[in-house]
Order: C-alpha cells, then sequence, then structure tokens
C-alpha cells in the first residue's frame, strides 16, 4: 500500500507541476504516462514490462502516438544490434570462454581485490571507448559474475562498479556511444577531438570514480579479499595444476571462439571505414557486425541454434527496451523535451558558464530517468540556434557528452549498459537490484565525477572558445 501511495504521490505530483507550467493536454498526458511508466519501472522494478505496455497502449489509444513514430521510436537498430550481441555472448559463455580468459588474467591482475577490480574497471571503461557500452558490459558482465562465482561473493557491488566504469568509457571517444555519433555530427568534431578533449576527462573521471567505488565498496572489497586469500592459500598447488593442464588441452578448442570475439571486436572497432568503403550509411555495419556473428554462431550451433536464441537472448529487456524508447520519444515527438530544454536556455541569457552548467547538468538529470539519446538529441537544435547567434557553444557541446554518459550512473536506468547488465544479473544469477540499492553508490560516485568532468571543462574555456 506504501509503495501504491507513492507512486500515485509521484505522478500526480509532476502532473501537477506540468499542468502549471503551460504545457498543453496533450503535452500533460504524455508527460503523466512517462512518468507513471518511470515511476512504476523504479517502484515495482519485476513488473517493469507490465507498466510499459500500459503506457504504450494508454499513447496509442490517446492519439498521442501512432504506430509509424512507435515504430520509429522503438529503436530497432539498438534491439537487433543486442540479439546479435546477445547471441555471440551467450554462445562464447556455453564454450566458457570468459572462465577461459579469466583465468589467463587472473594470474597478471590477482594478488588483492582492489587491484583485480580496478584492473576489471579500467578493461571496462577501455572496451567501451574502442567498440561502446553496450558491447562492454555484456562481456564484462561476464567476467564480472564469473569472479564472483569464483569467489563465492555478491556480485551486485563489483557489477555496479563494473557499469560504473562502462558508462565513463563510453564518453572517452567517438564510438563508445550514440550520443557521442550524434554530437560528432552536429558539431562536426572528428575521432582525434575526442582523444583531445574528451578522452583526458574521461581518464580523469574514470579515476575518482574507482577511488569512490572503493571507499563506498570497502566491506564487499574486503570479503571478495579474504575469499582470495583463502584460495591462495587451499587451492594455490591444484589452480597452477589445473592452468598448466588448461593451457594444452582447452587451447585448441578455444581458438574459434577466440577469433570469433577478436574478430567481432575488430569489425565493430573499424565500423566507420568500413561503411566509408561500402558507400554505406552511418552505424550501419555497427549492425551488420553484430548480426553476422549472431549469424556465425547460429550456423555453428546447427540444432542448438533455436534453443541458444531462446535462451541466450534476453528478450524481457529487448521488449522493456523498444517501449522505453517509444514513451520517451513521444516526449520529444510533442514538444515537450523542446519545451523544458528552451525554457533552460532562456534562464542563463546565453553567457556560456550558466549555459554549460545548465545544459551539463539538465542533460545529466534527464539521462538518469529517461534514454540519453533522447535527452541529448533534444538540446542539440538548442545549441545549433545559439551558434548561430553567434555563441562559443564548443564548450557546450562537451558538457552534453558527459553530462548524458556520467549522470547515467545515478540510477538503475540510467543507461543502456545498465539495464543489460541488470538482465544478465537477474537471469543468471537470480538476484535483483533495489533502485535504493544502486541510487546510493551512484550518487557518491556520478555526481562528484561529473562535478569533476565540468570544472576540466569550465577550466579549459579559453581554449575552447579561441
Amino acid at each position: 500500500m506504501t509503495k501504491a501511495l507513492a507512486y500515485i504521490a509521484v505522478v500526480g505530483i509532476f502532473a501537477l507541476i506540468a499542468a502549471f507550467s503551460g504545457f498543453t493536454t496533450d503535452q500533460l498526458v504524455a508527460i503523466a504516462v512517462f512518468i507513471g511508466f518511470i515511476a512504476g519501472t523504479l517502484f515495482y522494478w519485476p513488473f517493469r514490462l507490465a507498466f510499459a505496455f500500459a503506457g504504450i497502449a494508454i499513447l496509442l489509444g490517446a492519439n498521442l502516438l501512432d504506430i509509424p513514430h512507435l515504430i520509429e521510436f522503438a529503436s530497432l537498430d539498438v534491439i537487433l544490434f543486442l540479439i546479435g550481441m546477445m547471441t555471440l555472448i551467450g554462445y562464447l559463455e556455453e564454450r566458457h570462454f570468459f572462465e577461459w580468459v579469466l583465468d589467463r588474467l587472473l594470474p597478471f591482475i590477482g594478488g588483492t581485490a582492489r587491484k583485480l577490480m580496478g584492473s576489471i574497471m579500467f578493461l571496462a571503461f577501455l572496451s567501451a571507448a574502442l567498440v561502446d557500452e553496450v558491447t562492454s558490459i555484456l562481456f564484462m558482465s561476464a567476467i564480472v559474475l564469473r569472479v564472483a562465482r569464483h569467489y563465492k561473493v555478491n556480485p551486485i557491488p563489483f557489477i555496479i562498479m563494473t557499469v560504473f566504469a562502462t558508462n565513463i568509457g563510453s564518453s572517452a571517444t567517438v564510438v563508445g556511444n550514440p550520443i557521442g555519433v550524434l554530437i560528432a555530427l552536429r558539431a562536426g568534431l572528428t575521432f582525434p577531438d575526442f582523444l583531445r578533449w574528451a578522452t583526458p576527462i574521461a581518464v580523469a573521471a574514470l579515476v575518482l570514480t574507482i577511488v569512490l567505488s572503493f571507499i563506498y565498496f570497502r566491506r564487499p572489497l574486503e570479503e571478495m579479499e579474504k575469499k582470495m586469500r583463502e584460495a591462495r592459500q587451499n587451492l594455490k598447488v591444484k589452480e597452477a595444476e589445473a592452468l598448466a593442464q588448461a593451457t594444452g588441452s582447452e587451447t585448441g578448442s578455444m581458438l574459434f571462439p577466440a577469433l570469433l570475439f577478436l574478430g567481432t571486436v575488430a569489425g565493430l572497432i573499424l565500423h566507420k571505414q568500413i561503411e566509408h568503403a561500402l558507400g554505406l550509411g552511418t552505424n550501419t555495419m555497427l549492425v551488420g557486425v553484430a548480426l553476422l556473428a549472431g549469424a556465425l554462431v547460429l550456423f555453428i550451433e546447427r540444432e542448438r541454434a533455436r534453443e541458444l536464441v531462446e535462451k541466450r537472448v534476453d528478450w524481457w529487456t529487448l521488449a522493456f527496451f523498444m517501449l522505453l524508447f517509444a514513451s520517451a520519444g513521444t516526449l520529444r515527438f510533442k514538444g515537450v523535451t523542446d519545451v523544458i530544454a528552451r525554457g533552460m536556455i532562456h534562464v542563463t541569457g546565453g553567457e556560456t558558464t550558466p549555459l554549460l552548467l545548465v545544459i551539463t547538468w539538465s542533460i545529466g538529470a534527464l539521462t538518469a530517468f529517461m534514454d540519453n539519446v533522447l535527452a541529448v538529441a533534444s538540446f542539440i537544435p538548442i545549441v545549433s540556434d545559439l551558434a548561430k547567434e553567434g555563441i562559443q557553444t564548443a564548450p557546450l557541446w562537451w558538457g552534453m557528452l558527459f553530462g548524458g554518459t556520467i549522470l547515467g550512473n545515478l540510477t538503475l536506468i540510467g543507461s543502456t549498459a545498465n539495464i543489460v547488465a541488470i538482465g544478465l544479473l537477474e537471469r543468471q544469477e537470480k538476484r535483483q537490484v533495489s533502485f535504493m540499492e544502486w541510487f546510493w553508490p551512484g550518487l557518491v560516485t556520478a555526481v562528484p565525477s561529473l562535478a569533476l568532468a565540468t570544472l576540466l571543462i569550465w577550466l579549459q574555456l579559453p581554449l575552447l572558445t579561441k
């Protein structure tokens, strides 16, 4: 009953605020439905898909969303990409590929729990920067879950830390996050521009996040440290023998999974060059490479192909994604996010520093509760208009990038990587993460990290506004 009353109160308060803010009736209904969708997801996470179905049904029935726009906003390119990658990751997991990789990494990155998790977070950061956050979290989550099973510890804190590093890493390059592509295309930024302006700030944010995560999760890390010491004392000889045997007996069987994995990663990294060589549209081969990898897996599996797709592809999460994107897209379709964005810009008077603060933190706040692509896309026309009026907008583009990635760590629905990781955790470990269980470490790490990123951008204003 308490949750139900809180749900009604949240939806009612936001609806009243919207009603007194000058929104049209259609916009008011769209806001109420979206808040109902989000609040239902946060208060009743196991029933999130039911709220998603209900929300879209109401939008369709109220004629706020039609079928063509539903299909457009559902982001089928993202869904197909995830299907292909989940099929590949499922195959690699069944072949124990990540366990094989982990057995070879542990001697180098083991030693202490902090060294292990620091190395994993750095790998998550690097892989997200080189490929993208979704691909990164798919295989990094598999490694973290393997570590947690190996040492028999609660995987939730370590999954959360890995997601934090993944989201920050996605801001380091153009290919790390879809909003990087959007910003690069609209602002005319190049890959070297990202290396110059985004990568150093992302690295600084990662270091701060690792330090704060280690402080917040000190008890889970101490527990893992204890289990690691016990493992070294009791199984040191056996692990050395098993590793020696695995090196000789498993390397051959792991050759094809390793080549498939490396080939897929290489294809994702080089997808822009492939598209250019073939004369294809932007991000065409990002989806194409994932589907090709999935196709190769299904050809290899033959009789087990159907079983693999049914069991290893997280259809529950994918359905939730589609409807979440469609509901958030309706806000933009009806002009809600545009009205909010223009109001925020108007308050600043066009000054660079307040604009940087408003845009960075407004996008961050929206990202914490809705898709970051939609949050960023709603602000792009405003920033473009400011540029036409002679305002220096270079700092604003970087503020948009970091607001749309770092503050995605604040809530469990703040980014695609968060939802994918939680879906894997629920499916494989039968564990659920509550809103507050994610929010508190997110608050401790994401807000200071975004503050640091904002400060570093502000310190470089003289260089950015030349």
